[in-house]
């Protein structure tokens, strides 16, 4: 545990902001409408919710302590916060003290970041970086995973850093297709700029002619039980044949879904996809919608289906809904799968930020990790890549079973 520690208040240029931290479940859990508030009024990502998050520190990070950081003014508002959670390693008998991300593993958080109200974003980096800074014989390692490249919060944290003399690392991590739809665009006029708009229109004639075709979006917290079902069975089915999906894989991380799932749905945000052919569920996607956007987090299909093309198509509907409901952006997150180029012209990218505090342990840590890089490398040298593909697969499939 990290002991409790006074941040100095750090007056800024145009108000006066004091820091505090949150070290319990208890306290975040009583943030909910506060930290909803200030995410209405922000630029932030949708993985930075509330309603994301906490479920996370329940289901997967029960071993990180929270440490999330709030900014708030002489009244009281919440002017910002930063999600980040505290663990500790182990590394050749060394303990390392590793700051990071709520929600940065498991659950494919992208554009993890401050949250600040809108035109406030430096202010409250600045004041979020100094205070790290402060606290720095509290941590070894500071991992800021999947921001990003554009955000005020990276640079911001190397300038701050660098002016202490402490180097910062950038990494690239993901490339995020998306796609910007036009004001009052129809949905036929953004067919024709996509490359699967034949293809797209012959399917779909040919299930709308298939008895029982449907289309059922959910959006409900108490209607979510059935669609849920059936989205992670197709999503299991999809991912069967390569040994286990790598998005949604083991109870603990289905459990996660069920729960944040249900904590958008009463927010508004949630959006469940499901194509049924004579009573049968065969494809299903699982978007957020979050300001202006459609997130389009996760699908699935069954597998005999596929020739039917029932994913693209469900794709397509959620394109059209997407427009219908005045939506101005469509994003796929990360990957580069070649379904998603077929949708979209854009993309954006995500990075990894790691400082070391001088002095502590961190660079044991860095060791260790390049050790195991090293190992891995040399491993897909020696093996044939067959192998070294079955012994993906195996993991995949013991990880889902361990949960």
């Amino acid at each position: 545990m990290i002991r409790e520690a006074e941040l100095t208040p750090t007056p800024t240029p145009s108000r006066w902001l004091e820091v505090s931290t949150v070290r319990d479940l208890s306290q975040l859990a009583r943030l909910r409408d506060e930290w909803n508030g200030l995410i209405d009024d922000s630029r932030s990502g949708p993985f930075n919710a509330w309603e994301w998050l906490y479920p996370w520190c329940r289901r997967i990070g029960a071993d990180r302590q929270p440490f999330v950081m709030l900014a708030r003014d002489r009244v009281g508002r919440l002017m910002g916060l930063l999600p980040l959670g505290f663990e500790q390693r182990r590394v050749w008998g060394r303990v390392v003290r590793r700051l990071a991300f709520l929600g940065e593993t498991h659950v494919g958080s992208d554009y993890l970041d401050v949250v600040a109200r809108r035109g406030q974003e430096e202010e409250v980096a600045r004041l979020f970086a100094e205070s790290l800074w402060e606290l720095r014989d509290q941590w070894d390692v500071l991992d800021l995973t999947d921001l990003r490249e554009d955000s005020v919060t990276v640079r911001v944290l190397r300038e701050v850093f660098d002016k202490y003399g402490v180097a910062s690392r950038l990494t690239e991590r993901y490339v995020c297709p998306y796609e910007t739809l036009g004001k009052g665009e129809s949905f036929d006029d953004f067919l024709k700029r996509t490359s699967r708009r034949d293809n797209y229109l012959r399917r779909k004639k040919w299930l709308e002619k298939q008895e029982g075709y449907c289309i059922e979006k959910t959006e409900l917290p108490g209607a979510l039980a059935g669609p849920l079902t059936d989205f992670f069975r197709l999503h299991a089915s999809r991912w069967a044949s390569d040994g286990g999906s790598q998005g949604i894989r083991g109870r603990g991380v289905e459990s996660f879904h069920r729960d944040a799932t249900q904590l958008l749905a009463e927010r508004g945000q949630l959006r469940v996809y499901t194509m049924k052919v004579g009573g049968q569920a065969v494809a299903s996607v699982y978007g957020i919608v979050h300001g202006s956007s459609f997130i389009y987090f996760q699908s699935g299909y069954d597998p005999e289906w596929r020739n039917r093309s029932v994913g693209l198509v469900l794709v397509g509907e959620t394109f059209r809904d997407a427009l219908e409901s005045g939506l101005t952006e469509y994003d796929f997150l990360r990957g580069t799968e070649s379904y998603k180029a077929d949708w979209t012209t854009k993309q954006r990218h995500t990075v990894s930020l790691r400082v070391l505090a001088p002095g502590g342990a961190g660079k044991w840590f860095v060791r260790h990790e390049e050790g195991m890089r090293q190992a891995r490398e040399v491993t897909k040298k020696l093996l044939p890549q067959n192998a070294v593909e079955r012994v993906r697969r195996f993991r995949r499939r013991l990880s889902a079973i361990r949960g």
